[in-house]
């Protein structure tokens, strides 16, 4: 597949770490939340096996934040997702969908709890911040919304941990999954979360003032180098062994948490109000009609795709492939697939179509890729 090259202006906004990303030469860059986010440096593969190995910094500031602040914080955020938050502590963060009133996913956020009024919700790739304001808009809620100066800095892999202690101290290591403290490092005011995506263990380091970017890049890069840290960014090969799911590419506004499997981070009936009570139930008691699963494609390298890939069970197109990549590690090419619930229910052999209309073998691996 040709490659192009991408045309930085002002509407592609900068990140406070972008100069000190470019110097590093990634080998492709994106647009993400309207910024820029690099997507390889030496390979794909290079890029995997460093990354599960040593340790990465990973450019993220994309991963932007909506600010939800005041007396009805929690009813708004409790609102926009059916994931019960009331619970929550601060200090604490929380993987919550966020579904609008017809059931369609909006994005899925970890939403952090930094006061008794005041979360973050650490967004995917979509204008959250819009539809958000509308509703409190809409509902005349007692409420602040913005988006604050918060980029985060990934640090991610398995010496992540001995990389943090370096820099903060060995408390680092008590911090548990998606719980955060507040800290600083070289000056720069940060919180820092057991987070990220991938795999392989880390943290994000939230920067609250974009001036000190290039300060703590250069503090996390320099202690990291008796760890063979080098500049990386989310894997596709890496994501896609550990199940992790992208926005807008694996789940859009017109999947519903049912058919990608994020139910499993929400019951239904919870308390408080939220928008999608009645769609969630009604796809509940109907059963969704496609369901997300893996799909181990047997081809012997890698597949072209642009968007998607048709599946096919015998002459019946039956589903799409969303995300695709050839594992060494397993010797076949790993993908993601929305397949429609009946043809599921047969335990069907499909065939998933490649570039010039070649037909693949697939085995549908879910839960796990066997």
């Amino acid at each position: 597949m040709k490659t192009v090259p991408i045309s930085l202006a002002r509407r592609v906004r900068e990140t406070p770490f972008e100069k000190r990303m470019l110097a590093n030469n990634p080998g492709g860059l994106s647009v993400y939340n309207h910024m820029t986010i690099p997507t390889v440096f030496e390979s794909m593969e290079a890029d995997y096996a460093h990354l599960c190995e040593h340790v990465q910094i990973w450019d993220v500031a994309c991963e932007r934040q909506v600010e939800v602040n005041g007396p009805d914080a929690l009813k708004l955020v409790e609102l926009c997702t059916p994931r019960d938050l009331s619970d929550m502590s601060i200090g604490q963060g929380r993987y919550a969908p966020l579904v609008d009133e017809f059931g369609g996913i909006v994005n899925d956020p970890i939403i952090l709890k930094l006061a008794q009024d005041r979360y973050w919700v650490s967004i995917a790739d979509s204008d959250v911040l819009l539809w958000m304001k509308g509703l409190a808009a809409g509902l005349k809620l007692d409420v602040s919304l913005f988006e604050p100066d918060v980029s985060p800095l990934a640090v991610q892999g398995p010496k992540a941990d001995d990389l943090m202690a370096e820099i903060v101290g060995e408390q680092v290591r008590a911090i548990r999954f998606f719980w955060f403290i507040e800290t600083t490092i070289s000056g720069a005011p940060v919180v820092i979360a057991r987070s990220g995506w991938s795999g392989q263990g880390g943290f994000e380091l939230y920067l609250q003032d974009s001036r000190f970017g290039s300060t703590l890049w250069d503090t996390v890069f320099d202690a990291g180098r008796k760890f063979n840290i080098r500049a990386g960014c989310p894997n596709l090969i890496e994501r896609l062994e550990s199940g992790l799911l992208s926005y807008g590419n694996d789940m859009t506004l017109n999947e519903n948490p049912f058919e990608c499997g994020l139910d499993a981070f929400f019951k239904l009936g919870k308390d408080a109000e939220y928008l999608c009570r009645d769609a969630l139930e009604r796809i509940a008691r109907d059963g969704p009609a496609k369901r997300l699963v893996k799909l181990k494609i047997h081809s012997e390298g890698p597949i072209a795709m642009r968007s998607t890939l048709d599946v096919v069970c015998g002459d019946e197109t039956v589903g799409t492939v969303t995300s695709q990549a050839y594992s060494q590690k397993h010797g076949s090419v790993l993908s993601l697939a929305y397949i429609d619930s009946t043809v599921l229910a047969t335990d069907p052999t499909v065939d998933v179509i490649g570039e010039h209309g070649t037909r693949l073998s697939a085995t549908i691996c879910s839960p796990s890729w066997g």
